[in-house]
């Protein structure tokens, strides 16, 4: 049993109501809602506001949006995913095919037997940095192009 102490009436009164409005007072607090609310004018008066206001929330719905909005919708969905997967196969293949001629150019090097395997190893990491390096940027210049607000402004 809670035995903490009895908020102020106002309170009380705030309190049974919120359990009026959703039909959760026992016979109990049924009987002290009603000695309130016959205590006071301003207390019916807000008693009556917040039983409309049930009401009125309980007959709202959500609109459903016409079948044309979800048209433009899962199109927009659909291009941005077809876009996003064309970006980044775009770039996979410019970069397995500019680090193979690059691979290709340095072939020679790469089948010196004088040469450490630590050293071929490297050039063949910097030249994959350098790849991806590239296309990374030349795609981002592709798409800051389209989207630069100062591209007619002179430096």
């Amino acid at each position: 049993m809670n035995h903490t102490p009895a908020p102020p009436e106002f309170d009380r009164f705030r309190q049974l109501m919120t359990q009026a409005v959703d039909g959760e007072l026992k016979p109990e607090e049924q009987t002290e809602f009603d000695r309130l609310l016959a205590e006071s004018p301003e207390r019916r008066q807000e008693w009556k506001e917040h039983q409309k206001m049930k009401a009125m929330t309980m007959s709202m719905h959500y609109a459903e949006p016409p079948p044309e909005v979800w048209d433009r919708y899962w199109i927009g969905v659909y291009r941005r995913l077809e876009r996003g997967a064309a970006w980044i196969l775009t770039s996979i293949g410019a970069m397995i095919l500019l680090f193979y001629g690059g691979y290709k150019l340095l072939e020679e090097i790469m089948h010196e037997p004088e040469l450490p395997w630590l050293i071929k190893g490297g050039i063949v990491v910097l030249l994959a940095g350098l790849v991806i390096l590239f296309v990374s940027v030349a795609r981002e210049k592709l798409f800051t192009r389209k989207t630069d607000p100062y591209q007619e402004i002179q430096r």
